[in-house]
C-alpha cells in the first residue's frame, strides 16, 4: 500500500510512532505527481521547493514534541480559484496568468495553522465555468478512471489528483454542483457545505450568492477532517454564518436506523441513464438494511432550477468580472490605442469563449427593460425552489440521488454544445440554489467508470449528511476501488 493510500489518522499515528516522517509524506507525494500528472494533467502550479522546505520544519517540530493536530504535515492540493499568498493563483484563465496574491484566503489560512502543506495549485474551468474541465485556459484535465474522460468540472482537476492519488485532499468550490459533479465522476467523496458555513474570502468570485469552498476526499472520514478544519465564521466575509460548528467526527457512527429518506421522482426521470437509476436503487437498500426508511417525494420546481441558476450566476458573473479590466491587475493588451480600446482588447484576448458567453448571457438579463422578465423573475423561482427543499425537510432527515445524470463522457464530446453540457448539473444546481449542503459518494460503476451517490441535508446539518455517507461507504467497497493508470 503506498502512503497516499491511507486515511489521515493512519498517517498521523504513524507521523505520532515515528514511523514515518513528514519529508516521507511530501517525498511520496511529488514522486506521485511526478510519475502520473503528465497523463491526469490535474496541477497548473507546483509548490515543490517550499513544500519540501515545510516538511523539514515540520519533522523539526515532530522531534521536539510539539502539539500536533490530525491534519499535520499533511499535503493539500488547491483549486487555483482560491487565494495563495506567494504561489501563483490563475483561475485558470489567461487574464490571470501571472498574478501572485499578496494573502491568503481564509481556508488556506486555517489549513495552513493546522500545519498543512499546500503542495501546489490544480487546474479548473476557467473562473469556474465549466462542467468538464475542457474550459481551462492552458489545457484540459483528465480522468484518472479513463483518460479519455472528462474529470467533471470546474473542480475536476481538485477531483482528479485526489482519485490519481496525487494528493491526499484538496479543496474546491462549487456553484452548481462544482465538487459533486467531479467527485462522482473520479470516484471521490466531495462535500458541498451549507451556504454561508464556510468562508469565501479569498475565492475569486465567480457568483456569490451561490459560491462554496468545499472539501474533495477518498473517505468520508477524512472529509470531515477537512471540513472541521476550514468551517466556522470569518469577520472577513459578510456572507458567513454565526453557527456553532460541531464535532463532525463523532457523527461518524453508521448508525442510521430510523433515519427517513426521501427520494425526489425527478431525481430519477427522464434523462438520468439506466444503469445510475439502478446503482441508487441498490444504495438505498443498502440503507434500508441499516434500518433507515425511504420514500418517493416530489420537489416539483427543481424543472425550472436550471434556467434559474443560469441567468443569476450569469448575472452575478457579469457583475463579479468587470473588475478584469487590464488596468489594476492581470493581462493588459499591446494592441491597444486608447483606454476604451485597452479595456475591449484586454477581455477580449483575456477571457475564453466560455466566460464571454456567459459574461453576456448575464449582462442582457440585467439590462434595462430585461431585469424584471428574467433576473427578476429567476430570483422569485429561486424562492420557490427553496421551499420545496424547507417542506421536504420537516418530515424527512436527508434527501438521496444521484449526483450526474450519467457516469463521465468522452473528452470533447459535448464542446460545441453549450446546452448538453449545462444539463450535466441538472441534480446538483437545485441544492446551491437552496444554500443546502450535499455530498457526493461513490455507489458503483457504470461502464468501468464511477457513479455518485448525491445526500441532501438540512441547512448546517452536515453532520447527519456525514453519518448517512459514513454508514453508507462502511456497508459497502465502493470507495475501495482505485483507477489503474
Amino acid at each position: 500500500m503506498s502512503i497516499l493510500d491511507k486515511k489521515i489518522s493512519e498517517l498521523h499515528q504513524l507521523l505520532h510512532t515515528k514511523e514515518l516522517s513528514v519529508t516521507d509524506i511530501v517525498d511520496a507525494t511529488f514522486d506521485r505527481i511526478h510519475q502520473v500528472d503528465d497523463k491526469v494533467r490535474a496541477f497548473l502550479t507546483l509548490n515543490e521547493e517550499y513544500s519540501r522546505i515545510k516538511a523539514k520544519q515540520l519533522d523539526e517540530k515532530l522531534v521536539s514534541g510539539a502539539d500536533r493536530g490530525l491534519l499535520f504535515g499533511m499535503p493539500i492540493g488547491i483549486k487555483d480559484n482560491i487565494v495563495t499568498k506567494g504561489i501563483r493563483t490563475t483561475c485558470a484563465s489567461r487574464i490571470l496568468e501571472s498574478f501572485e496574491p499578496i494573502y491568503d484566503a481564509t481556508v488556506v489560512e486555517r489549513l495552513t495553522n493546522a500545519d498543512t502543506i499546500t503542495i501546489g495549485k490544480l487546474n479548473m474551468d476557467e473562473f469556474a465555468m465549466g462542467s468538464s474541465n475542457e474550459n481551462s485556459g492552458f489545457h484540459p484535465t483528465h480522468n484518472p478512471w479513463d483518460l479519455s474522460c472528462v474529470p467533471g468540472g470546474s473542480s475536476g482537476a481538485s477531483a482528479a489528483a485526489v482519485s490519481a492519488g496525487e494528493v491526499l485532499f484538496s479543496l474546491g468550490s462549487d456553484t452548481g454542483g462544482s465538487i459533486r459533479q467531479p467527485a462522482a465522476f473520479c470516484g471521490v467523496v466531495g462535500l458541498k457545505p451549507t451556504y454561508g458555513l464556510v468562508s469565501r474570502y479569498g475565492l475569486v468570485a465567480f457568483a456569490s450568492s451561490l459560491d462554496q469552498i468545499g472539501p474533495i476526499t477518498t473517505s468520508v472520514e477524512d472529509n470531515a477532517y477537512l471540513l472541521q478544519a476550514i468551517a466556522g465564521n470569518d469577520p472577513m466575509d459578510s456572507t458567513s454564518a454565526k453557527v456553532d460548528i460541531p464535532d463532525y467526527l463523532a457523527s461518524l457512527t453508521g448508525e442510521v436506523k430510523g433515519l427517513k429518506i426521501g427520494v425526489p421522482k425527478e431525481y430519477l426521470g427522464e434523462g438520468v441513464q439506466p444503469d445510475v437509476k439502478e446503482r441508487v436503487m441498490e444504495a438505498l437498500k443498502v440503507l434500508e438494511g441499516l434500518g433507515a426508511t425511504w420514500e418517493e417525494v416530489s420537489l416539483p420546481h427543481s424543472r425550472y432550477a436550471l434556467a434559474t441558476y443560469y441567468l443569476l450566476s450569469s448575472s452575478e458573473a457579469s457583475a463579479n468580472l468587470s473588475r478584469f479590466d487590464g488596468v489594476r491587475y492581470g493581462l493588459r493588451s499591446d494592441n491597444s490605442h486608447n483606454l476604451i480600446d485597452m479595456y475591449k482588447q484586454s477581455r477580449s484576448e483575456g477571457f475564453g469563449e466560455e466566460v464571454k458567453r456567459r459574461i453576456m448571457l448575464g449582462t442582457f438579463a440585467l439590462s434595462s427593460g430585461y431585469y424584471d422578465a428574467y433576473y427578476k423573475k429567476a430570483q422569485k423561482v429561486r424562492t420557490l425552489i427553496k421551499e420545496d427543499f424547507t417542506k421536504i425537510f420537516e418530515k424527512y432527515d436527508v434527501i438521496i440521488g444521484p449526483t450526474t445524470p450519467s457516469a463521465s463522457f468522452k473528452c470533447g464530446a459535448m464542446t460545441k454544445d453549450p446546452l448538453t453540457m449545462y444539463m450535466n448539473d441538472i441534480l446538483t444546481i437545485p441544492v446551491n440554489l437552496a444554500g443546502v449542503p450535499a455530498i457526493s459518494v461513490p455507489c458503483g460503476f457504470s461502464e468501468g467508470l464511477p457513479i455518485g451517490l448525491q445526500i441532501i441535508g438540512k441547512h448546517f446539518d452536515e453532520s447527519t449528511i456525514y453519518k448517512v455517507a459514513h454508514a453508507f461507504e462502511q456497508a459497502t467497497e465502493h470507495h475501495k476501488a482505485k483507477p489503474k493508470l
